[in-house]
């Protein structure tokens, strides 16, 4: 699968959960995908400064992208650079 593929993939995957981000008051923007397995993604609105958000993105985003996408996936939260 080629890079492209894959990223355009994710892409897809993260506007399918942005509704119930959305719902909560917050979003998910995407960012870059790296080495193949590597998605970094920035949470805004009420995502951004909630305590849970780090579940939020391993438990939530990073699951729903492995079971959809790829299994490798690694969700990075580009905020805490």
């Amino acid at each position: 699968m080629s890079e492209i593929t894959l990223e355009s993939k994710i892409i897809e995957a993260i506007n399918q959960i942005r509704p119930s981000l959305q719902n909560d008051g917050g979003d998910i923007e995407f960012l870059k995908f790296e080495n193949n397995k590597d998605v970094f993604v920035k949470l805004v609105g009420a995502c951004a400064g909630c305590p849970m958000s780090q579940m939020t993105l391993k438990n939530g985003v990073e699951k729903y992208l492995r079971a959809t996408v790829d299994s490798q996936l690694e969700v990075i939260n580009a905020t805490q650079f």
